[in-house]
């Protein structure tokens, strides 16, 4: 697979611009990464309704308040499950979110009835993606406070930014790398990636993110090392899955938020993967 500069420049410069709103939302306060976050969960939830649509047509008749109430019970989910510092007037929005869900799950189920559209497959597939995509995500939340609760110093965003630090270089090197000696394909489901990118991605990205990033950041060495190494390994699955959805739904990308990268599930599929099992590593070690 050879390098297309083209494209390349296309994704070099909007990977800048993404880079600038990432870091933004991440290191401003908690509010600025609780709206971050929700607004990914809600671009790539919208993403994975319309590829299950895709991939299975009675899925794409969902009745309307199914469809949109799942656009915002994952939203509500976010703020369920939002850090208890967060509110408005003095009231959590863990609390606000934990008032609206019944509500909305209520609405739901009628409109299920009204439209006469209830389909236990639906309903299993919306459930996975609610699982999917909130419920994994708004473990960056725990993520993000992680270190006010061990000997750490309390420099709150830096888990979950050697997570995507990690993510984004194994990215970027897996396909310069494969772009230039790739010769043996990773998996059928994703015809253009190859073991040798994969390898060198993810090597590269743990070496760098351990050697130098670890510098700045308050974390031993031996547990940035293991981080980026659970999210490098585990984002790898979570693009290979993505890609699966892509193929079975007979699309290149999930969407066109960002040129040359595709949609929101293009870009957070291996994030998707990777905060749970970084999550529940820091959970057994600490």
């Amino acid at each position: 697979m050879a390098l297309n500069i083209s494209v390349f420049k296309t994704r070099t410069l909007s990977a800048i611009v993404f880079v600038v709103i990432m870091m933004a939302g991440l290191v401003i306060n908690q509010w600025s990464f609780f709206i971050l976050f929700t607004l990914i969960q809600l671009g790539c939830l919208n993403e994975y309704i319309q590829l299950m649509g895709k991939i299975y047509p009675e899925y794409a008749g969902l009745a309307p308040t199914h469809r949109w109430g799942l656009l915002v019970v994952g939203t509500v989910m976010m703020m369920v499950l939002a850090p208890n510092v967060l509110g408005i007037n003095g009231i959590s929005i863990k609390y606000i979110g934990s008032k609206i869900l019944p509500v909305l799950l209520v609405i739901m189920v009628a409109g299920e009835l009204y439209y006469r559209k209830s389909n236990l497959q639906n309903v299993a597939i919306s459930f996975f993606g609610l699982i999917y995509i909130p419920m994994c995500l708004s473990l960056m939340f725990q993520l993000r406070n992680f270190m006010v609760n061990t000997f750490f110093i309390n420099w709150a965003f830096s888990i979950p930014l050697l997570l995507i630090a990690t993510i984004w270089i194994n990215d970027t090197m897996a396909y310069i790398v494969g772009s230039f000696i790739g010769k043996t394909p990773l998996s059928p489901v994703s015809p253009n990636k190859t073991w040798e990118g994969t390898i060198a991605g993810i090597v590269i990205s743990v070496l760098f993110v351990s050697k130098v990033l670890g510098i700045w950041i308050p974390i031993q060495e031996k547990y940035i090392f293991l981080i980026s190494a659970v999210a490098a390994i585990a984002g790898t699955f979570g693009d290979l899955f993505e890609s699966k959805l892509k193929r079975l739904a007979g699309v290149k990308d999930s969407g066109t938020m960002m040129p040359g990268h595709g949609g929101f599930l293009d870009r957070f599929d291996s994030i998707l993967f990777a905060v749970p099992f970084v999550w529940l590593v820091l959970q057994m070690l600490f």
